[in-house]
């Protein structure tokens, strides 16, 4: 089924220049852009956007982090999106992530590993609508050439 999903390029990743190489990886792997901007996440943004973590041990230091430059709202579009997204950005840990995958390319520690993905359908429903409205986001399920 066709789904969309977001990726967000954290800080270190954006400021490092890594923002077109990631975007031409999801292009070269089938991941289709209908959405995409950069934003300076404030605190409190990155805390309404990480809620789900809030009262978890890193919490402060993620809200801290991700509030610390600009980061880039990429809205990917295809079959299977959300869990081919997952598999493609590799695990949190980019020493442990696999060979050719986002994280083990730009990241470089647990925290800074380079990007943010969905981790389910409804959550990436929930963080489009968080960065996009529906006027800035593009289906390719309509477009005739």
């Amino acid at each position: 089924m066709l789904e969309q999903s977001l990726l967000m390029v954290k800080p270190h990743a954006f400021t490092a220049k890594k923002t077109g190489m990631i975007i031409s990886m999801l292009e070269n792997n089938d991941f289709q852009i209908v959405g995409i901007k950069s934003i300076k996440l404030t605190p409190e943004l990155a805390r309404r956007f990480y809620f789900v973590h809030e009262g978890k041990e890193f919490f402060e230091r993620l809200i801290n982090y991700m509030s610390t430059g600009t980061v880039a709202a990429i809205c990917v579009e295809k079959e299977n999106c959300v869990a081919d997204l997952r598999k493609f950005i590799g695990a949190t840990d980019p020493a442990k992530a696999a060979e050719g995958t986002i994280r083990k390319v730009v990241g470089v520690t647990v925290e800074q590993n380079g990007v943010h993905a969905s981790d389910s359908v409804e959550n990436a429903k929930k963080e489009i609508r968080f960065f996009f409205s529906d006027i800035e986001l593009y289906s390719y399920r309509y477009l005739q050439y």
